[in-house]
């Protein structure tokens, strides 16, 4: 919750910095965060199986906390597109080193019966700081004048308390080291079961089917939006994701994780078909939070579905090479989403995205489903 407050107040300010404050096109924020993004999944394929070879996992989490707070003030340091990447590129390293290891983390302390909650209560959390950070940032705007470099410094603060948190409260039990330590790196990969691979092969359609949340943001600057409460779309989307991520995961242990998933992609071409077509804010709301729905019913449940494919000695494997995945999937679709708004307009954008959602809606519903465990 600490590290999300600091790094989205960063993200919720980012397309302002980007556009008005650096003058930079759409497909500049586009390249930004979809190779920052991806850098951070594909940072998950390597500590994850890093994870499962040594049996720890807070080392890893420790690491990527610590290197995610100290490029914080790169941030308000930066002063063209290069320097931006460049941080944002470093930042999103660390996550990707602690993601894998805590999804495992988590994955390894929970109960099956209950895995969907436990894994809807960290997305809950996660989100909790997302949507505390926008509303920080409209608060830090006013405070500051407008003044974005001055916010990027305050954000600082709660990276670091997360790394302090994360070193004093996390225990790691004891574990026994076995033949994993000493399997060659790819062979982890290769001998992932057919589950875990189909669930892998959905996760890329998922991502490519949505962009980075930026890009909402960009569209209520479109409408009239200034930089100070742009980030209110942020708030939105967060406010939909947190109250129902949380329940969404509690579902997942009573029915098919599938089914959840399908309706999340309902909601994702729902969404992009409202703000496709909106000029207002009412609209752009509507489908802001329809945004934020979809995620809390795909998110979570892919997580707590990606635990119960793999065994024990290769779940943060598992969580490293879904990631990965998603991480191209991510990359390709918020590289297109610019080059797209910077030629064609957000209208087209959010339609394409829709067709892609409508079409990964239909690979899912030819796709059998994992199998769920509950006990």
């Amino acid at each position: 919750m600490l590290m999300d407050l600091s790094s989205e107040i960063y993200h919720a300010l980012l397309p302002a910095f980007v556009t008005i404050v650096l003058g930079l096109p759409a497909t500049a924020l586009g390249a930004i965060d979809g190779i920052a993004e991806a850098t951070a999944n594909f940072a998950k394929l390597a500590s994850g199986r890093a994870s499962d070879k040594s049996q720890r996992r807070k080392p890893l989490i420790l690491a990527g906390y610590g290197l995610a707070a100290l490029t914080k003030p790169l941030f308000p340091l930066a002063g063209s597109a290069l320097a931006l990447m460049a941080a944002r590129f470093i930042d999103r390293i660390g996550k990707g080193i602690r993601g894998s290891p805590r999804d495992a983390m988590v994955a390894d302390e929970t109960p099956p019966a209950i895995r969907g909650r436990a894994f809807g209560l960290r997305q809950s959390l996660d989100t909790v700081g997302a949507m505390l950070a926008p509303i920080a940032a409209i608060g830090l705007m006013i405070w500051f004048a407008g003044n974005i470099r001055a916010v990027y410094w305050v954000a600082v603060i709660p990276a670091f308390l997360s790394v302090g948190l994360a070193w004093i409260a996390l225990r790691e039990p004891a574990r026994h080291v076995d033949a994993a330590k000493k399997a060659p790196v790819l062979a982890g990969f290769r001998d992932l079961g057919p589950d875990t691979k189909r669930l892998l092969a959905v996760g890329f359609l998922f991502a490519l089917a949505r962009f980075s949340e930026a890009f909402l943001i960009l569209k209520g600057i479109e409408i009239g939006l200034s930089e100070t409460w742009s980030p209110l779309t942020l708030v939105l989307f967060n406010l939909a994701y947190v109250l129902l991520a949380y329940p969404a995961g509690a579902l997942s242990d009573h029915m098919s994780p599938r089914t959840i998933l399908l309706a999340g992609l309902g909601v994702l071409v729902a969404g992009n078909l409202v703000l496709a077509n909106s000029a207002t804010m009412a609209g752009v709301a509507l489908g802001t939070v329809l945004w934020g729905a979809h995620m809390a019913l795909t998110q979570g449940i892919f997580s707590r579905m990606i635990a119960d494919s793999a065994p024990d000695d290769q779940r943060a494997t598992a969580f490293g090479a879904f990631w990965f995945v998603s991480g191209i999937g991510s990359l390709l679709a918020s590289l297109g989403a610019g080059f797209l708004w910077d030629r064609q307009g957000s209208a087209a954008t959010f339609a394409t995205s829709a067709g892609v959602a409508a079409m990964a809606l239909v690979m899912l519903s030819l796709l059998g489903g994992a199998k769920r465990t509950t006990a």
